[in-house]
């Protein structure tokens, strides 16, 4: 009996005991693939819920799939609403709110589907020959506007798909062009454009064209997605955003070096021809959204044509009087989207601010503007029920969703998809910093610790943002996260130099055509007062990093200090003359350096990195995407031709199924691989 009695006690204290506990270790790449991406929330008409997509990532596969989840905006639950080995997303309620709508692949082509609110079996509504890139449901029914690419002289759908039919068997593939832009981003123009057309159940294989003839892309392409297209709250008429002019027999040439878009005014029974509301702005116009009570139109726009980092206001226009009111003059901040509070009186916008993005709420009356959460990454704020849904990321998590009282009280997450993920990494502890920079400015940047950092000093990883005009902050970024640098036993350290956004439009401008002079000035005093700053930072050991802007910012820095041990160059310039010539958006080179070339020499050759190559000596891995049509890969391969001639340890590193970006998951991995190997390779880390 006691023997029992002591066998059990033994037992028990055994099986009590706790596991041990593995010890944390920093974000790896791994660790970034392996996590759910939330995006596209759309709140239910009663504000109840909210449905959003969910990426994961098929690292087999290579590449990311979809889902629809539903979760509740008071945060007590949260699942996935579709399963699918194809992609579904894109999610909207229907106006009644019993369905949510999505567009799925799993007929074969790009379709609309529903499933209801309660579950249930998806049901196909959309049955048309070509594939829907994206959809707005129409108040008050069930019609549907769709955006759909097609031959501008079709008179219907058919007659694309027999079009298209015809090109796919013919054997000779050749392009011909007569203007510009001929390739964009990371793709060739095929003659085809975006055309928004509505859609009834009545007449499911078909749609009417509510822009026949229109020879660019609604929404415009790039800015793309249906963000830029607004309905009425009774239904009847539309706005979307697209370049001005367009029309059959249009001359379309300027469109590589201008930047004027216009928000154009249709009905939606295909009657009309659309309205240009915005012909006297030369400038960007973005993002239109209807007030509730449909009298009002508010979006956002630039001033200055040809500058598309122009401070973007907040703008009012007034459907009955057709008069414009700038809400945001008075606001030294960039806004991006928006949205209306259910009353009308609010605006709610998101911006970059003081290395953060921040959610802005706008009184519509006096134009006052308020913070609402402004630290971390914090957008696309919408009404739900009373309170405020948005999505958060920091550089510690990747985006959930979030609400708060629309006073900006009681901020909590509501989803936690990756709360467990998270939770098993050890993050690098960072901090903001600011220091005196070129022309005696305050600038600002943040230095992190390597992960589970306990003592002693630790090699620099120095990362240098691309637009130029951006910011590198408090983000949870999966293509240049500091943690995985952290995660990799670097103290990271990166500055939001002059040009950066979040710290007033004249901080901004004062990157144009000065690439090479306060940029640069502001990246070494910044990393001077890290070094001083944090005694843990071993300046003997540090690399320096960067893409775009931050790859020609490497090569820059290449020609004038030798004070890092090694340099990565992604999709970086060696020339900005040829440059000009190589890309396809022509208005940001003319605007950045003054001109053409032919007519301001001066701008390219002030601060161009190849007349410089003579000084060239710090090891460099090169890396480009074959289909960046932004910073071409002949840029890339110049490069490293340079660099092998002068003798400098160097690498190429090629990505012919790229753009500016490194998007597919092994690719992502095989990035992270060379690029934390090199740095490895030169600070003596093995």
């Amino acid at each position: 009996m006691h023997c029992l009695l002591a066998l059990a006690a033994l037992v028990t204290t055994v099986t009590a005991a706790p596991a041990p506990t593995a010890a944390k270790k920093g974000l790896t790449v791994d660790d970034m693939l392996a996590m759910q991406r939330i995006s596209e929330p759309d709140v239910s008409p009663d504000g109840r819920l909210v449905a959003f997509t969910v990426r994961d990532t098929d690292v087999e596969a290579n590449r990311g799939r979809t889902d629809v989840w539903l979760a509740s905006t008071d945060g007590a639950w949260a699942r996935r609403h579709t399963t699918h080995p194809d992609n579904d997303g894109s999610p909207r309620f229907s106006a009644d709110g019993k369905h949510v709508l999505f567009v799925s692949t799993r007929s074969g082509s790009a379709q609309v589907w529903r499933v209801p609110v309660g579950g249930g079996e998806a049901e196909q509504l959309t049955k048309l020959a070509l594939d829907v890139n994206g959809f707005v449901p129409v108040p008050g029914g069930e019609r549907l506007l769709l955006a759909l690419d097609v031959w501008p002289e079709a008179k219907t759908l058919e007659e694309t798909v027999k079009r298209d039919e015809e090109l796919g068997k013919s054997k000779v593939k050749a392009r011909a062009y007569d203007a510009l832009l001929f390739r964009h981003w990371d793709g060739w123009e095929d003659g085809k454009y975006s055309h928004l057309f509505v859609w009834s159940p009545s007449a499911p294989e078909t749609a009417t064209d509510l822009t026949p003839g229109q020879r660019t892309d609604s929404p415009t392409h790039p800015w793309g997605g249906m963000e830029e297209v607004a309905l009425s709250p009774d239904g009847k008429t539309m706005v979307f955003v697209a370049r001005a002019g367009g029309k059959t027999g249009d001359d379309l040439r300027d469109l590589a070096w201008t930047t004027n878009t216009d928000l154009f005014l249709v009905s939606t029974d295909g009657k009309g021809k659309p309205v240009d509301l915005t012909a006297d702005n030369k400038a960007y116009e973005f993002g239109p959204v209807f007030s509730p009570d449909g009298k009002q139109l508010a979006f956002t726009m630039m001033t200055r044509p040809g500058y598309e980092a122009d401070r973007t206001r907040v703008a009012l226009f007034d459907l009955s009087s057709k008069k414009r009111r700038v809400l945001t003059e008075a606001w030294d901040r960039s806004a991006g989207e928006l949205s209306w509070s259910r009353d009308g009186k609010t605006l709610w916008t998101s911006a970059d601010h003081l290395g953060h993005h921040a959610v802005f709420a706008i009184d519509v009356a006096t134009g006052g503007v308020k913070p609402l959460a402004d630290k971390g990454t914090n957008q696309g704020a919408v009404q739900a029920g009373d309170r405020v849904l948005f999505q958060k990321d920091t550089l510690t998590s990747p985006v959930e969703l979030w609400t708060m009282k629309p006073d900006g009280s009681d901020a909590r997450a509501i989803t936690k998809l990756n709360a467990e993920r998270t939770a098993k990494i050890a993050w690098g502890e960072y901090q903001q910093f600011t220091f005196k920079g070129a022309k005696g400015d305050t600038v600002s940047g943040f230095a992190m610790k390597p992960a589970g950092y306990k003592s002693g000093k630790v090699p620099v990883a120095f990362l240098i943002h691309g637009g130029p005009q951006g910011s590198f902050g408090d983000h949870f970024h999966y293509r240049w996260n500091p943690q995985a640098y952290a995660g990799h036993g670097y103290g990271v350290v990166f500055i939001d130099f002059h040009g950066s956004t979040g710290y007033g439009q004249a901080f901004t401008d004062a990157i144009n055509g000065d690439w090479g002079g306060a940029p640069y000035e502001d990246l070494m005093l910044g990393l001077d007062a890290a070094l001083k700053q944090f005694p843990w930072l071993d300046g003997s050991k540090a690399v320096a990093l960067g893409a775009s802007y931050g790859g020609y910012m490497i090569n820059w820095i290449n020609g004038h200090t030798d004070r890092f041990k090694a340099l990565v160059c992604h999709d970086g310039n060696i020339d900005e003359q040829m440059a000009y010539f190589d890309t396809e958006e022509l208005w940001f080179p003319e605007w950045e350096h003054g001109g053409t070339p032919w007519d301001k020499p001066d701008g390219y050759a002030k601060h161009n990195p190849v007349d410089y190559v003579k000084n060239w000596k710090t090891p460099t891995l090169v890396i480009h995407g074959g289909n960046d049509f932004r910073v071409v890969d002949t840029q890339g391969m110049g490069t490293f031709t340079a660099l092998q001639r002068r003798g400098v340890p160097s690498r190429f590193l090629h990505f012919p199924d790229e753009n500016h970006w490194v998007l597919k998951p092994q690719n992502s991995a095989r990035w992270h691989q060379e690029v934390l190997g090199w740095l490895d390779r030169y600070t003596g880390r093995k």
